[in-house]
């Protein structure tokens, strides 16, 4: 019993050191190891600050890349994705998620970035209201081959 508990207490402080920012690793060199997309969409708010893209460390990518691994080829092997990993489908998503954003019309007087991992979909920056935040996400979830949206939009 005592030794379950303990492996239970090293599980979470894995899992909350993995949470931790990633600004906190020091002069670590951090890069896109695994090339994942992050583009600007619109930049009609001067003062939001720009988003931290998919940037990890090599020891975070080197620990990150089994799991990607799995969570890539899952969605294929249950028969959820056409391609065989569902990585695979962002390139195409985010391109299409900017298109989509840009020719709707209604944001332009927002500041908003967009990532891309394992066809879930990041909006992150800055918007004017609550209301434009909610359109967004439900504009994004509408598109083809996204599984999810985070919305991790601000309102300035």
């Amino acid at each position: 019993m005592r030794r379950s508990i303990n492996i239970l207490r090293l599980a979470f402080a894995a899992s909350v050191s993995m949470s931790l920012p990633i600004c906190a690793l020091g002069d670590e060199v951090r890069t896109n190891y695994f090339n994942d997309p992050f583009l600007r969409v619109t930049q009609g708010i001067s003062e939001c600050p720009v988003p931290e893209g998919p940037m990890l460390t090599e020891a975070q990518a080197r620990a990150e890349a089994h799991g990607r691994i799995e969570r890539g080829t899952s969605c294929y092997q249950s028969g959820q994705c056409r391609l065989p990993n569902s990585y695979l489908y962002d390139k195409e998503i985010i391109p299409r998620v900017k298109r989509a954003i840009e020719a709707d019309g209604r944001f332009a007087e927002t500041s908003i970035w967009v990532e891309g991992q394992r066809r879930f979909v990041w909006l992150k920056g800055c918007v004017r209201t609550t209301g434009q935040a909610s359109e967004l996400e439900k504009l994004v979830r509408s598109l083809d081959d996204v599984q999810g949206v985070m919305n991790q939009l601000i309102v300035k």
